[in-house]
């Protein structure tokens, strides 16, 4: 199925953003991340412009009866070595994708947000969805990102992030991050220190993967 018109119950439609779902997106991402919002550490409408400039196919939002309730920015990238350490910034190029790779193997996940009041009905997992139909439909090796440990704040006086990334992946702990991205088959690699100014996660996150089972080594983009 076509990302760009995949659909769900609720009358969800995922679909890639325009120039004109720029401010829905940029008061969505206030509304989803209030905290990082005071931080600064949000898309703003200079992020989201250079996004559609330099890789319109991999910018996803998610609409519920018309209106833009979640959305996915990523960018094509390659790492050398293949789980080389990065922060968001430096990954990101400073939230502005301006270091897309087209000729790059993995598509890399910078963000994905849905609103408060639609959560649990599926939507972030239709937005992963799309970003595997789109590293599919490139021929991309795999899917990457750094998911924060959104409840680390919460045991660090008991144990190191690493301790409680892999308590998460035995389902010792469940976090509201790692424990999403783990049901929707992605695999827990390594912790990422200072990967983000972030108070819940310490500025710790999980390096992820998720590996393309219809790439081929030597295959056309």
């Amino acid at each position: 199925m076509n990302a760009a018109s995949r659909k769900a119950q609720h009358n969800v439609v995922i679909r890639n953003i325009s120039p004109a779902d720029i401010p829905n997106i940029v008061s969505l991402q206030k509304e989803s991340f209030p905290y990082m919002a005071r931080d600064g550490m949000i898309w703003h409408e200079r992020h989201l412009e250079s996004h559609l400039r330099v890789f319109p196919e991999g910018q996803f939002c998610a609409e519920l009866d018309g209106r833009i309730v979640g959305s996915a920015s990523s960018l094509i990238v390659k790492l050398v070595p293949d789980y080389a350490e990065h922060t968001w910034s430096q990954i990101t190029a400073n939230g502005m994708f301006t270091n897309h790779d087209p000729k790059g193997d993995s598509l890399y996940g910078a963000d994905v947000s849905t609103h408060p009041r639609v959560r649990r009905l599926g939507i972030a997992t239709m937005l992963y969805n799309a970003r595997k139909d789109l590293a599919a439909k490139l021929s991309l090796r795999r899917i990457i990102a750094g998911g924060r440990l959104f409840n680390y704040c919460e045991y660090s006086d008991k144990m190191s992030a690493l301790e409680y990334a892999q308590k998460v992946v035995r389902k010792e702990l469940a976090d509201p991050v790692l424990s999403f991205q783990l049901r929707n088959r992605f695999q827990f690699v390594k912790i990422l220190p200072n990967y983000m100014k972030d108070s819940r996660s310490l500025n710790y996150a999980s390096f992820i993967e998720w590996k393309n089972p219809y790439y081929k080594a030597g295959g056309q983009k």
